[in-house]
């Protein structure tokens, strides 16, 4: 392995972490309907688990209120019912094979509690990055007791790989700053 491996092995991981992130972040309800919500909502399909996506259309209505329009007349209450169960505390309302899912308005307690799940998920992924710096790192103490690379080659890779994880760091804050400003705009 040479340094370069370890740096855009490092990058890769980094950048894993950063869309691992967004990915969370988009699940983050703030008041306003958007289609991503329901996403991660998986139902019963014939015995197997689904994604919710494989089994509905799911479209906005409104800037409140999302349309499940299931494939399967069949499938509707259970669709119904998986995103009643949901961890998003929606109400959602049957008609026929379509389903209105209208998004409560956020109070401004439950907005704070959530800007707080937004500061703690970005600071996983912080942890998740200084992590990868580190085994980085390793990496390149690893080379120079094999006497692969020269101390100071290690010095400079360091500084390369600091400058990652300072960059990657400023981006989860400021993904952070945006949720949180979505967060609390009433």
């Amino acid at each position: 392995m040479s340094i370069q491996d370890i740096r855009s092995s490092t990058e890769t991981k980094m950048n894993k972490s950063l869309e691992t992130l967004q990915s969370t972040l988009s699940k983050i309800r703030t008041g306003r309907a958007h289609t991503g919500l329901l996403d991660h909502i998986e139902v019963e399909y014939y015995g197997a688990m689904t994604p919710l996506s494989q089994v509905a259309n799911v479209n906005l209505l409104d800037a409140r209120t999302l349309a499940v329009q299931v494939w399967e007349k069949s499938m509707a209450q259970v669709v119904e019912k998986a995103i009643r169960d949901s961890d998003l505390g929606l109400n959602p309302q049957a008609m026929g094979e379509s389903i209105r899912v209208p998004m409560p308005a956020l109070t401004e307690e439950r907005r704070r509690e959530l800007t707080k799940v937004v500061r703690a998920e970005g600071e996983d992924a912080k942890v998740a990055i200084r992590n990868l710096r580190r085994d980085a790192n390793d990496g390149l103490k690893k080379l120079v007791k094999d006497k692969e690379i020269s101390e100071d080659d290690e010095r400079r890779a360091q500084d390369v790989i600091q400058k990652l994880t300072d960059q990657f760091v400023s981006e989860i804050d400021k993904l952070i700053t945006q949720k949180e400003a979505e967060v609390m705009k009433v």
